[in-house]
């Protein structure tokens, strides 16, 4: 099958490791056409946009924005009558990660990339590709069916390779904050919401904010997720003052919270939460 044609985008942020990805999947795939190839997730979201490829191979580590990441916000901007592009993985993580994988069903490729394991890789997409084309005439499966399995993929991934908490921790109660020469103890029941910003996290209170230097990433395991549900990939909200939710003609989530005059975007990736509206 590799006269089967499609295309295909390529997000690598070593330029060699590109350039053999590229070069060998020309041999195994010579009627796949590659569009672009990108060096970093927030260039990949913005040229996948642009040329709307069949197939994306992401870096799971590149500067800013991940391979996980990059797809989970690829996939919340993805226009809704597309279907959305086979996801291939190209990755260095260890046996745990890699399982994580598996149980999903979403294809990787481990670095350095081998022939035969790519050829393998091909076969899947392609088959992949061929079984949504038939699925799509035969049956009508629409694109909405496609991105819900993505996102449930992309969401149990995101979760599986995060950073687990230690064993026997407690969820954080409250945060330390810098405030001038001081610091400050803020409980976490007076947080409505944490915001990344930058190399920040803002975390708002009904009348406050503070600035604190401890990642979104690191900071999700300490949080009870009963109390803090993620919303975007930049933002978590105290569940508990979700005052409304509300969808806008597009389709689009968006929240208020008690005591916060602004509105927050909620993303595809999590609007699960929010599936009777």
């Amino acid at each position: 099958m590799t006269d089967y044609p499609a295309t295909a985008l390529i997000a690598e942020d070593e330029p060699l490791l590109a350039t053999a990805l590229q070069a060998e999947l020309a041999r195994a795939w010579p009627a796949l056409r590659v569009l672009a190839c990108v060096g970093d997730g927030a260039s990949a979201v913005a040229k996948a946009l642009k040329l709307l490829p069949e197939v994306l191979f992401f870096d799971i580590r590149m500067p800013g924005l991940g391979g996980l990441e990059a797809a989970a916000e690829l996939a919340d901007a993805w226009p809704q009558e597309r279907p959305f592009p086979a996801l291939v993985f190209v990755t260095a993580y260890d046996q745990y990660a890699l399982e994580a994988f598996e149980a999903q069903a979403m294809d990787y490729l481990l670095k350095p990339v081998q022939p035969a394991r790519l050829l393998k890789t091909v076969s899947k997409v392609q088959l992949a590709l061929m079984a949504r084309a038939q699925a799509a005439t035969n049956s009508g499966t629409d694109a909405s069916a496609i991105m819900e399995q993505t996102l449930h993929q992309l969401r149990q991934l995101l979760s599986a390779t995060g950073q687990p908490p230690a064993p026997g921790t407690a969820p954080l109660r409250a945060l330390q904050v810098s405030v001038g020469n001081s610091i400050l103890m803020v409980p976490l029941s007076e947080v409505a919401y944490f915001e990344t910003a930058d190399k920040y996290v803002r975390v708002l209170t009904a009348g406050h904010e503070y600035l604190i230097r401890t990642p979104l990433k690191d900071l999700l395991p300490q949080l009870d997720t009963q109390s803090f549900w993620q919303i975007h990939r930049s933002t978590v909200v105290q569940a508990s003052l979700i005052e409304s939710v509300n969808r806008d003609e597009s389709g689009r989530l968006s929240l208020s919270l008690r005591g916060r005059p602004e509105k927050l975007a909620v993303s595809r990736l999590y609007s699960q939460k929010f599936r009777a509206l």
